[in-house]
């Protein structure tokens, strides 16, 4: 029989109330709000605090407070990367940024997320899919991306733009819904 935690990484139902899953949340609760505390100028700790939070901390990794996360140990962040002040990802499946990756502030990554049907999201369970960010993208102030996408290399998403569907590579693109605007 597979474990909550399995089930939610393989995007199945799952049952969010799972002991181990809510200790896990408890956790990077404990984690987030230690790093959002830790003075700006205090940069050995501020790392340190960023490695034991996250999965993967690449090289000259800048996050700036508050940052706030579900489980922070699935997510993988590149080397040269920065996210600006007030950032939130709900890291129920994978989340995977590149590298040379900028992020705004207010930007969400959800890859939580619950049953459209309503008589099936009462019963309780909740759903998750990756999100992959690739090399050298910039996620403009406010954007939201949504469960299963992927922005391919070298993109920029307009401010404000929610990201229902994959972005491809070398474009600019913006909207609710997000969409290409040109090729860069």
């Amino acid at each position: 029989m597979r474990t909550e935690l399995e089930k939610m990484l393989a995007g199945e139902l799952y049952d969010a109330s799972d002991a181990t899953l809510a200790q896990m949340r408890y956790d990077a609760r404990a984690h987030f709000t230690r790093f959002n505390q830790i003075p700006y100028s205090a940069e050995p700790e501020r790392r340190a605090a960023l490695e034991e939070m996250l999965g993967h901390v690449g090289k000259n990794v800048n996050i700036q407070p508050p940052f706030y996360c579900d489980y922070g140990t699935f997510i993988s962040i590149g080397d040269n990367g920065f996210m600006n002040f007030n950032c939130t990802f709900l890291d129920c499946a994978h989340i995977t940024i590149g590298n040379n990756f900028q992020c705004a502030p207010n930007v969400q990554l959800y890859a939580a997320y619950h049953p459209v049907i309503a008589s099936e999201r009462d019963k309780g369970p909740e759903l998750a899919a990756p999100i992959v960010i690739g090399n050298s993208v910039w996620l403009g102030g406010g954007v939201i991306v949504c469960p299963g996408v992927t922005i391919g290399d070298n993109t920029t998403i307009g401010a404000g733009s929610v990201v229902t569907k994959d972005i491809p590579a070398n474009v600019f693109a913006a909207g609710n819904p997000c969409r290409v605007i040109r090729e860069l």
